[in-house]
């Protein structure tokens, strides 16, 4: 079918918006572990490592799940990938309530949960803003990707209260319940590609033709994706620099720093509160980010973004204690806009130098992303337990950030290393 005149308010629009909705509606997860830990420590007797694990183990298959699930939605299509995602997101929160042994608090944590939230997260979101967008695509970007700073700043507070007054059994059910609610928009409003609507892409040009599918299995296309990235060294900066962001946002900040603070004498519904603060900043971070994207060097971008975020955390041992006070409110506010402003332009990093690959690239960039959730997640438990505090865990983030920002400046277009035969295939431009 030909396409369409376009209508006052495109399509893509539409798609994007319920995309949102479903990007809130698999957070709602996101927000449940730095909350929990300490009911299910109180009930069960398992440790900080433990539950750090379980963490580790869904932050792991969150990042590995995300190359082969941008495959398989070239594959099977973006309504059946993000339905599937959301009912494994359903039945691992779900069935938490009928935990008795730690071994199903890591299969329902780590193995369901990971999958699931794996199969959409930030890749969906790419895959929305490349197919859908050809302009602002750096912004819708930013927007899609503050959805999960959205959802957190939905359950965050609810998850907190329920599990002080009620219990964590029905704060995990509200979160099952919220990613169920999503399935119906899914399949109602998701479609693959703008032609299957009869339309352009928003801001495509008179005579847009989109580019046929890539041939060959999901599976084979991911792999061929990282084999041909692992030789372009940009690539392994990029992956360095995204593992150090999971590690001081996902792996740290949001899984240890309600725990922390409670270790510091904070009622946790009140770290929740500061945490929540977090996902609103984040969402105006987050969309200035993909603003500022398609009109300023996404290096520059990177480099300030965790030079930043850096000083934060070096600064966060002192700052932490039983009340609130301006110092650590404006920590929040800061951390707050930075969280995962790194997002757009990294994706714009991956689009620019593995041009077509660029989506099956970025997500093996963000597995490495939750690579390094997962190492930090468990290393900062295992510090908890070992010294009795977190501080060792704050100060050795920051450093890891001050090595992000150099990483983000040598990312470049096309890699010297690179024959100049690869160099004139599909990928990189």
């Amino acid at each position: 079918m030909p396409p369409t005149t376009r209508r006052a308010i495109h399509p893509s629009w539409i798609v994007a918006g319920v995309a949102f909705v479903a990007l809130i509606g698999a957070a709602g997860f996101r927000a449940a572990p730095g909350v929990l830990m300490v009911p299910l420590q109180d009930e069960f007797g398992w440790s900080r490592s433990l539950m750090s694990t379980a963490v580790g183990i869904n932050l792991v298959l969150y990042g590995l799940t995300a190359p082969f699930a941008a495959a398989l939605m070239e594959r099977f299509g973006m309504r059946t990938v993000t339905t599937a995602a959301l009912s494994l997101v359903a039945l691992g929160s779900g069935l938490t309530v009928l935990m008795t042994a730690s071994w199903q608090l890591l299969l329902l944590w780590g193995l369901f949960i990971g999958l699931g939230t794996g199969s959409m997260a930030l890749v969906f979101a790419a895959t929305i803003a490349d197919r859908w967008f050809v302009e602002k695509r750096g912004l819708v970007m930013g927007v899609l990707t503050a959805g999960g700073a959205t959802g957190q700043l939905l359950f965050l507070p609810v998850v907190a209260v329920l599990a002080d007054n009620i219990g964590w059994r029905a704060a995990s059910l509200i979160i099952a319940g919220a990613a169920l609610l999503v399935i119906p928009l899914v399949l109602i409003f998701i479609r693959d590609y703008p032609s299957d609507r009869g339309e352009l892409p928003y801001g495509a040009p008179d005579g847009y033709v989109r580019a046929a599918p890539p041939a060959g299995g999901a599976a084979r296309r991911a792999w061929d994706g990282l084999m041909y990235a692992s030789r372009v060294r940009s690539f392994w900066a990029l992956v360095i620099a995204f593992a150090i962001c999971g590690a001081t946002t996902n792996g740290l900040v949001g899984i240890h720093f309600i725990p922390s603070a409670h270790d510091h004498g904070m009622p946790q519904t009140t770290a929740a509160g500061l945490l929540a603060v977090v996902g609103i900043f984040d969402i105006a971070g987050t969309i200035g980010s993909g603003y500022l994207t398609d009109k300023v060097n996404p290096r520059l971008l990177l480099a300030g973004y965790y030079g930043f975020r850096g000083l934060g955390l070096l600064a966060l041992p002192s700052l932490l204690s039983s009340s609130v006070k301006p110092s650590i409110v404006i920590f929040v506010v800061i951390y707050g806009l930075d969280w995962v402003a790194t997002v757009p332009p990294t994706v714009a990093l991956c689009r620019e130098v593995f041009g077509d690959r660029g989506m099956i690239v970025f997500g093996w960039v963000f597995a490495a992303h939750q690579i390094g959730a997962a190492i930090a997640s468990v290393a900062a438990g295992v510090i908890r337990d070992t010294t009795g505090t977190y501080t060792l865990a704050w100060i050795g983030a920051a450093g890891m950030c001050a090595v992000a920002t150099v990483l983000s400046l040598s990312v470049r277009r096309v890699d010297p290393e690179v024959s100049e035969s690869e160099a004139e295939l599909p990928v990189p431009r």
